[in-house]
C-alpha cells in the first residue's frame, strides 16, 4: 500500500482565502531561552488544506467535533475537471454506482498555488450538479481549488446546498495527479471543540494493485 500526501504546508505568507489573514508562527519558547522549543500559532480555522464543517454556514448545522473519525474517511473518486469551465451532472457520471463515500474534483488549479491565478477562474460545480450529488451517499467533496464555489461568488450557494445536505467540504488539495480514478480518501481535522472548520492532513492510500 502506498500513501499520498494532498496536503499544503502551512506557514506565514501562504496564500489565503481574500480577506482573511494569514497565518502567523510565533516562537513562544526557544532552545536558548527555555532549553525547548515550542510555537504558538494564530491562524483562521479554514486555513489552507481544511475542512468546512456544515456548522460554517448553516444554522444548527453540525461540528467536526460532533461526529466520529469514521466521517473523515471512505472510499472516493477522482473527476479530472481540468478545462472545464463548469462542472456540471454529465461530468460527474464516473460516480454512478461507484460505492464512493467522497469525491475529489481534480481541477489543477494547485500548479497555480503562491500565485495570483490560483484566485481565477477555476472549474467550480454548477448549482445543478451539487443538487444532484446530495442525492448520493456521499460523505463529502474535495477540491485542489480555494473554494468549492466561484471565486465571484457572492451567495455560495454550492456552499449551502451541499452543507446544507450534511457533507463536509475539503478545499485546497494538491497533487492530484498522481491518483487513480479511485482509491482511498482520508482527511482529518483537528479535533477542536465547536469546530466549523480546521486545517486536515489529507491523504490517499493507494493499493497494490493500483499503483
Amino acid at each position: 500500500m502506498k500513501i499520498i500526501d494532498l496536503t499544503h504546508l502551512i506557514k506565514e505568507n501562504m496564500p489565503v482565502f481574500p480577506g482573511t489573514e494569514p497565518p502567523v508562527l510565533e516562537a513562544a519558547n526557544t532552545l536558548e531561552r527555555d532549553g525547548f522549543r515550542e510555537k504558538k500559532l494564530h491562524m483562521y480555522s479554514h486555513t489552507g488544506t481544511h475542512m468546512d464543517a456544515p456548522a460554517h454556514m448553516i444554522n444548527k448545522g453540525w461540528t467536526l467535533d460532533q461526529v466520529g473519525i469514521e466521517a473523515f474517511f471512505g472510499p472516493a473518486v477522482k473527476i479530472d475537471a481540468r478545462g472545464l469551465k463548469r462542472i456540471e451532472k454529465i461530468h460527474l457520471e464516473p460516480l454512478t454506482d461507484s460505492g464512493a463515500e467522497f469525491l475529489v474534483l481534480w481541477t489543477g488549479w494547485d500548479q497555480y498555488w503562491g500565485t495570483e491565478k490560483y484566485f481565477g477562474a477555476f472549474p467550480a460545480l454548477s448549482l445543478e450538479a451539487a443538487a444532484w450529488l446530495t442525492g448520493l451517499s456521499l460523505k463529502g467533496i474535495g477540491v485542489d481549488a480555494i473554494s468549492i464555489d466561484p471565486m465571484d461568488s457572492e451567495d455560495f450557494a454550492v456552499h449551502l446546498e451541499l452543507l446544507s445536505n450534511d457533507m463536509v467540504l475539503i478545499e485546497n488539495l494538491r497533487g492530484l495527479e498522481q491518483l487513480p480514478e479511485q482509491f482511498i480518501f482520508s482527511a482529518m481535522p483537528l479535533k477542536l471543540e465547536d469546530a466549523d472548520g480546521s486545517p486536515v492532513r489529507a491523504y490517499a492510500l493507494l493499493e497494490a494493485d493500483k499503483l
